[in-house]
């Protein structure tokens, strides 16, 4: 294959699972962990931060265009936007902070044992996210809501993988939001945190702005159909995929911490 056709299959590529990325992204979350390999196989090269720069800003157009579909739907409470966002914003700052101080390897092998027991949690809890509890504002409400923004958002710009799964608990699980509305919430604070993310990114030039924008367009509209569907199905099917993204990121996870693909081949 001549380097042109190299080149122009790779960007054929990046389209194509951006849109993959987009599409599972607005649903539940997990976009990642299509777009960050694929940019890695994609570019070998390239400098890793300028990798996660292009996704950041690629994966913000799909993010915005589904809380913005959700949001056309579902009236979620304004203190969970400016509340829930600002302790995310914050958070995520610090996150971004710590991880020039201290190495995030702690994380990385607590994260699989930690998705495994949401995993279970979910699966035997059936009706968790099936019915949607109007948000109370009682102390208790809000002290779950500014811890729980503040320390997912801290390790958002720690480490990162899985976050969207873990906003979806917080909204799910603890505040009493079905699915639909869990993810409305998670596309608001995940659209923070990301620009949270790009504050850094952009002023020390690690973003390739064209092929950021090429997969932008493409995640965007995953991400349009994708909001549809689930808007569409209810939260019935946001539940299916949840589980499936987990199952996938423990695998995921799993083996980057503890190398078991690698254990089984050989």
């Amino acid at each position: 294959m001549q380097l042109l056709d190299l080149f122009e299959f790779s960007i054929l590529f990046l389209g194509l699972l951006a849109f993959i990325a987009g599409f599972i992204d607005s649903i539940v979350g997990g976009g990642g962990l299509i777009q960050v390999p694929a940019l890695f196989v994609a570019f070998p090269n390239e400098s890793p931060a300028t990798l996660f720069g292009t996704n950041k800003l690629a994966s913000l157009g799909g993010t915005a265009t589904a809380a913005k579909k959700y949001l056309s739907t579902v009236q979620l409470p304004k203190v969970v936007l400016i509340l829930g966002g600002g302790f995310a914003l914050f958070g995520s700052f610090l996150g971004a902070w710590a991880v020039t101080q201290i190495s995030a390897d702690f994380l990385r092998l607590s994260l699989p044992p930690l998705l495994i027991a949401l995993l279970i949690f979910t699966l035997i809890n059936k009706n968790m996210g099936m019915e949607h509890r109007a948000f109370t504002f009682t102390k208790r409400q809000y002290l779950i809501l500014i811890l729980g923004t503040l320390t997912i958002g801290f390790y958002d710009g720690f480490f990162g993988p899985g976050t969207g799964m873990f906003l979806m608990f917080l909204f799910v699980h603890f505040l009493g939001f079905d699915f639909i509305n869990g993810a409305a919430a998670t596309k608001v604070i995940n659209c923070i945190t990301n620009f949270a993310a790009l504050a850094l990114f952009i002023p020390t030039g690690h973003i390739n702005w064209g092929i950021a924008l090429w997969m932008m367009f493409f995640n965007i509209l995953g991400s349009f159909l994708g909001s549809r569907l689930a808007i569409a199905k209810g939260s019935q099917l946001v539940r299916k995929v949840f589980i499936f993204v987990v199952v996938l990121l423990i695998l995921k996870t799993s083996n980057d911490s503890y190398h078991w693909l690698q254990l089984v081949i050989n």
